[in-house]
Parts: C-alpha cells; structure tokens; sequence
C-alpha cells in the first residue's frame, strides 16, 4: 500500500500544471542539500582536527560531548521553521478499505526522508567510528552512534508533533514561545549551560554504554505520541475547510473596532490557516532571540546604540517586515473578490495598520525581557517600536501598493520564493537605513540618546499623523489596484 501511495503522488506531481516550477525548485533545494552533505562530510572527517584547533589544551572528547546536545537544540529550532510536514490528499482514500494505520505509517516513513534527518550523521559518524572507537572501543563507538541516530528522530517526530499541534490548537504557539525565550534567558544568564548538561550525559553514555538507550526510548515515546495524534485527528482539518465559522465572535476584541476589526479577524485566519504565512509568524518567533547576537556589555557600557538598532528595529518590526513584505499578494487568491464587492478601501487600509500595530505591540512586550539585562535595551527597543508603527508601516504598505506577485497560500512553505521580486529587496532599504538616517546624525556627535529621542519623536509624529497617511495610501492603491489584480491572475 505504501508504494501505491509513492506512485499516485508521483502520478499528481508529473500532472500538476505547475511541474515545470517545480521541477526547477527540485533541482535548487537538491544543489543546496548536495552542498550542505559535502560541508557535513568534510566537517565530519575533520571534526578532530577542528576542535584541536578550534580549542587548544582542551580534551576533544569533552568538546564534543558537550556540543551534540547544543547542535540538536538548534537542529529543533531550524526544524520548527522549515522542516515541512508530510501531506497526503487523504479524502480520496477515506471512503476505501484503508486502514487509517497504512495511512499513519505512510506518513511517518515519508517524514524520515529529510535533510535534518541526514546531516547529523555525516558530521558525527565519522568522529565515533574513528577518534571514539580508538579511545572507548567499537561498543562506546555504536552507543553513540545509536544515540545520535536516536536523538534525530525524536526532533524529527517532536517537531512534526508540534506543528501539528499549533494547527489545531493556538495556544501551543504562546508556549512554545515561552518556552524558547526562558530556555534562552537561562541560557544566557548561565543558570544552566546546555554544554555542561550534554557533557555530562555523553560521559555517563561513554563510561556506561547501554544507557544510551534511554535516548532510543524517548524517541519511541514521541513516535508513538505522533502516531496517535495522527490517528486521533487524520482527517480533522481537511473537513474543517467546509465549515463556517462567525469572525465576530473569534476574536470578540477586534469587535470594537467595527469593520476595521472584522477585516483584522478575517486576516488572522489567512495567517493561521496556511502553511506559509503560518510559517512567517513562527520565523518571527525565533528571531525574538536576535538580541542575543546584538545585545552585548561592551555596546551597553559605551552607550554603542548604533551596533544594537537594527536588530530593535527587527524585532520589534518582524511581522511588519517578514509578513508585510507580501502584502497583498497574501490575498491574492480572492483579490477580484475584494474589489467588486462592498468594501471601503480605506478600512481596507486602517485594517492593515491595526494589525501591525498589534503584533508589533505584542512582540515589543515579549522582547522586553531584555530589560533584565540593561534599561538602555528597553529604551532602544522603545525608539525602534515607535519607528515601526509610525513610519515602517508606511514604508511596507506603500510597497505594497506595487507588489503585482501573487503567492499561492496551498504551496509549501519551505524553499517557497514565489511571490519574491524587486519590490522586496528595496523595500529593505529605506526600511531598515531611515533609522540610522535619524539616529546617527545624534550619536556621531557624542548625543546617541538624543539620537532614540529623535527616532521614536518621528514614529510617534508619523503615528499621530495617521489619518493623511491612510489617505495618501488609498490614493495610491485606488491608482494601482487594478494593475495589482492583473498581475496576482498571471
């Protein structure tokens, strides 16, 4: 049964209208795995060398026990963001005598069959089966190797198990979040050390090699928790597409805005209900944990507000930035439907500042942890929000307003450029280089919190300023609105 599911999915890819893009986009993520396997070969057969070099004085083993756990916490993170879920068409094959079992094996076998999955093991292998092997003998050498292979399929079905769960449940996201960010916080106020923890397992792992097991054991257990959930709930979202649902009493919050709200509500759906704007919302998640790289002491005790800016503005913009970049081409689908029926344009447009506004707001107030480190982040971040909903979101949707690409909400996520033009790399420009425009004039001349006054003074100005704003807005998508419906048809 499983090889008639791998031939009526290769029969639908060789039919699809779109086979010539995608053949293409195959041909380009095969040259960037390709790549990626020769990296983790190379890196994997000098790993030895790499970390002699690297640290010197310090013993190889215990530099590499305590990064296996650091790599597979990061291997987590990329995957929560771009590993795709295995999909199968399963209406055809509900009313047939298939039992829901063939249906979940089928998705978990298709689920192994990932980069994610691969690459450890080109780069740790070849360090067990040579250096481990040597020192610990071949058993020490298959234990790790055991766990490692372990270890990768319990991301791989955690993962999966995850993003299953955010689609059916929403409040999995908020805690996922909460989650990474405390992670993070205790990360990097070394109440605990991620190294020290996995040095610690590996060497118990070398000295008491079937314990290894134990890591066997937790994948099995998320395995078997994927595999239920799948059963519980194989067809739950696909016969969810027919219902109709009342946006006002969703979100009854965005009731008091009116129509304005109601349009919001309607677009909150788009976001959560799509692979691809489900996985814009979850890339600005993990970007929550850019300051790390941008906030550092000596910036803070020199007042070095320029090296941290850019990183504020993206934080506290990322929804703009990351999700606006698209606008409208979001809609594209049902953009025709917009335009003949009875919708004030200008709405349209208050709608979109409203939700940049919010998700800026909320992902300011989640950001503001930074605030233990130093009070100076807080002001940063403070100046770099009011920027973004003053002025960035001027910047995204005048853009917008010449963005003719459409995005295809059904495709992919990962890998995916449709809808990815010039309009999105200049857009970058003015975007993320007017701050500095404000700012540095202040810091060059010794004055840099002069320099956060005057940036959050222009978002703020631009932010009361609002009404001209919408209406010089509306002015240019009335201009433009038709040009943009032809372009989202081809």
């Amino acid at each position: 049964m499983l090889i008639t599911f791998l031939n009526h999915q290769w029969k639908a890819f060789w039919r699809s209208k779109n086979k010539g893009g995608s053949i293409a986009a195959q041909i380009f993520i095969g040259f960037i795995l390709l790549y990626l396997l020769a990296v983790a070969v190379i890196a994997g057969l000098g790993l030895e060398i790499l970390i002699e070099k690297s640290f010197p004085g310090k013993d190889i083993f215990v530099i590499f026990n305590g990064f296996i756990l650091y790599y597979f916490a990061i291997d987590m993170m990329m995957r929560l963001q771009l590993q795709d879920l295995p999909t199968l068409s399963i209406i055809p094959y509900l009313h047939l005598k298939i039992s829901k079992q063939t249906i979940v094996n089928f998705l978990n076998a298709r689920a192994l069959f990932s980069a994610f999955n691969i690459l450890p093991l080109f780069l740790f292998i070849p360090f067990c089966v040579t250096a481990i092997a040597d020192a610990h003998g071949s058993f020490v050498a298959l234990m790790y190797i055991v766990s490692i292979i372990s270890l990768a399929l319990f991301n791989n079905y955690a993962a999966l198990y995850i993003k299953r769960m955010s689609i059916s449940n929403l409040k999995v996201i908020p805690i996922m979040l909460a989650s990474i960010l405390t992670l993070g916080l205790l990360e990097y106020f070394k109440v605990f050390s991620i190294t020290a923890i996995s040095n610690s397992i590996f060497n118990v792992v070398s000295l008491h090699p079937v314990s290894a097991l134990g890591f066997c054991t937790l994948a099995l257990a998320i395995f078997l928790i994927n595999s239920r959930y799948l059963r519980n709930n194989l067809y739950t979202e696909e016969l969810s597409k027919n219902e109709e649902k009342k946006t006002s009493t969703d979100y009854p919050i965005l009731g008091r805005f009116g129509e304005v709200g109601t349009l919001v509500a309607l677009e909150l759906k788009l976001i959560l209900r799509h692979k691809r704007t489900r996985s814009s919302l979850i890339m600005c998640v993990i970007f929550v944990f850019y300051g790390f790289l941008f906030y550092k002491k000596d910036f803070l005790q020199r007042d070095n507000f320029a090296a941290m800016l850019f990183a504020a503005v993206f934080m506290t913009g990322s929804v703009i930035s990351i999700y606006g970049q698209f606008m409208f081409g979001w809609q594209a689908s049902h953009f025709d439907g917009l335009l003949v029926n009875k919708i004030d344009f200008k709405k349209f447009i208050k709608a979109k500042f409203l939700l940049f506004t919010t998700m800026s707001t909320l992902t300011t107030l989640i950001i503001s942890l930074y605030g233990f480190i130093s009070w100076k982040i807080l002001a940063v971040q403070f100046a770099a929000y009011l920027y973004n909903i003053g002025i960035g979101t001027i910047i995204v949707l005048y853009f917008a307003t010449r963005n003719y690409r459409a995005i295809d909400l059904t495709k992919a996520a990962t890998f995916n450029f449709q809808g990815v033009g010039a309009s999105q790399w200049v857009l970058g420009l003015p975007y993320f280089l007017l701050p500095y425009v404000i700012f540095l004039p202040f810091f060059l001349v010794g004055h840099p919190y002069w320099g956060l006054a005057a940036l959050g003074a222009v978002g703020a100005i631009a932010l009361l300023t609002r009404e001209f704003w919408v209406n010089f807005l509306v002015n240019q998508f009335n201009k433009r609105k038709y040009n943009i419906a032809e372009g989202f048809r081809e």
